[in-house]
């Protein structure tokens, strides 16, 4: 099993922390990873995107061109990388920020009010962590604990109180991606 992720968004949603955390937690479940950051010269406002490999066996690159599963926090990224995701695959939207319906067919699509589920779970700075749970939710393929080990090792113990609003917000993202793909 290989998954190529792409997350993109602006800068200052924390599409790289997203990033990190997976290739991360992917780490501690024994799997191969890479982490391919990119983004503008801007800190916040600016284009980000990072693409992630999760695999059973070692990579070749850890560049992705066939995307498996597209994490799309605005309407610019989503607009760039729609037309690289795989037949079968899976975009993750943040419906907050981007009106609209996708029109492909060959494709699953979690629409996830990211902002506003995270403002239900404590914080509208979790909206990342909730697309974190629409990951797990859409894939299945990630544990909790490997999460958690995750965030400890991106955010260090200073940040450890925070915590409770991010699982909270993980997994109402993880719920509202099960419940969308039901439909």
């Amino acid at each position: 099993m290989e998954k190529r992720l792409v997350l993109a968004g602006f800068g200052g949603q924390g599409v790289m922390a997203v990033g990190q955390m997976l290739t991360y937690a992917g780490m501690v479940e024994g799997k191969e990873v890479s982490w391919l950051p990119s983004y503008g010269p801007e800190m916040r406002g600016g284009t980000a995107n990072c693409s992630v490999i999760i695999s059973d066996t070692p990579i070749g690159s850890p560049v992705v061109e066939d995307i498996d599963i597209l994490f799309a926090f605005n309407a610019p990224s989503l607009h760039k990388f729609i037309d690289d995701v795989v037949p079968g695959g899976v975009v993750i939207v943040n419906s907050s920020l981007i009106e609209g319906k996708i029109e492909r067919d060959d494709i699953g699509v979690c629409y996830i009010d990211a902002t506003g589920i995270a403002m239900e779970a404590g914080s509208a700075k979790a909206s990342n962590m909730v697309m974190l749970g629409a990951y797990l939710g859409a894939a299945g393929n990630m544990s909790m604990e490997a999460v958690y080990d995750a965030f400890l090792n991106i955010f260090g113990e200073a940040k450890i109180k925070l915590w409770p609003t991010n699982e909270a917000a993980i997994k109402a993202g993880k719920a509202a991606a099960e419940a969308d793909l039901k439909k």
